[in-house]
């Protein structure tokens, strides 16, 4: 996968959130509350709950969630064997299907540090 093509998915999340945003703003608005004071450092950082996420996303098979999270943690500090780890963690709870969920989790670390020269 390209790097255009974990930015496709971001961008699909980013147009998933405007369009509820406009239709369904009262549900929106409380889930962003939810979501801001749910990740705001408090016992566990950021980037702790970045690699949480990341993981359960692995577990649930949401591709989206994948990439955006990769992408967060990243911002957040983690290391890319971090984001394997936490992927691996994913795989011993969920088994093997998670394990196929690795897949986007590679492909949006390579594709990230493309980005940034790494």
């Amino acid at each position: 996968m390209e790097n255009g093509d974990v930015m496709v998915k971001l961008k699909e999340i980013e147009e998933l959130l405007e369009k509820l945003g406009k239709e369904h703003p009262k549900e929106i608005a409380a889930f962003s509350r939810f979501l801001r004071e749910t990740l705001d450092n408090k016992a566990l950082t950021t980037r702790e709950k970045e690699l949480i996420a990341l993981a359960l996303g692995i577990a649930a098979g949401c591709e989206w969630c994948i990439y955006l999270h990769t992408q967060k943690a990243l911002e957040a500090g983690a290391k890319p064997e971090e984001l394997i780890e936490a992927g691996l963690v994913a795989v011993l709870m969920a088994g093997g299907p998670a394990l196929m969920h690795l897949i986007p989790l590679v492909k949006a670390i390579e594709s990230f540090q493309k980005e940034h020269g790494e």
